[in-house]
């Protein structure tokens, strides 16, 4: 089963290079058509899934401008989701893809019922299940909304009003040194991972 699925993604990225077409995999990275060396694979940005209502929908692109010009892939349901596509399953995959997830509260969303309601419960129920040190909900403000109290009880929020500047300084700044953290426990895990072996590969545990 694993092998068939391999075989049918790596069909799907050849005959979209042969295409001439960028084939991008969520989590994973891009592969580019390359002249000479048939493709260039460029690997993912760190992705930060953007919940927003309709309403919000200007100040969201904003914000995800300003992301993916300061090294981050933003995901947002107007520019990821492909027509025909299966729309609850896709943002949930995107969800748990996401390295972060930043929730734009205002006076339009904290009151509406809908999508952007559930994409929050299903951070929530993501978030669960990571260590309890880890960031991966930032909530962000862009007015003077009152932000749930589950969210406000679990969570520091950043405001992007009336400096969205100043606020999404605050955002980014936080979300790398998260990065940063969770790469040096990714060092320190493979250093703990590379002595257990060579112990257990010794002459004295032979």
């Amino acid at each position: 089963m694993a092998d068939s699925l391999t075989d049918r993604l790596g069909g799907i990225v050849l005959r979209g290079l042969a295409a001439g077409q960028t084939v991008e995999i969520d989590g994973l990275g891009a592969f580019h058509p390359d002249r000479a060396r048939g493709f260039r694979f460029v690997r993912a940005l760190p992705q930060v899934f953007v919940a927003y209502v309709r309403e919000d929908l200007e100040a969201a692109e904003v914000l995800c401008d300003t992301l993916e010009s300061s090294g981050f892939n933003a995901w947002i349901d107007v520019r990821k989701l492909l027509p025909g596509q299966n729309w609850p399953r896709a943002i949930e995959n995107a969800i748990e893809a996401s390295d972060f997830f930043v929730a734009c509260f205002s006076t339009h969303s904290v009151n509406k019922k809908g999508g952007f309601q559930a994409e929050i419960r299903y951070a929530l129920d993501c978030a669960r299940r990571l260590p309890l040190d880890r960031i991966f909900v930032v909530p962000v403000r862009l007015d003077a909304c009152r932000v749930p109290r589950s969210i406000q009880k679990e969570f520091q929020y950043v405001d992007l009003f009336p400096d969205p500047a100043r606020g999404t300084r605050r955002v980014l700044a936080a979300m790398r040194r998260e990065l940063e953290r969770r790469a040096r426990l990714n060092v320190t895990l493979a250093a703990a991972r590379e002595r257990d072996h060579r112990v257990f590969d010794s002459p004295e545990m032979a």
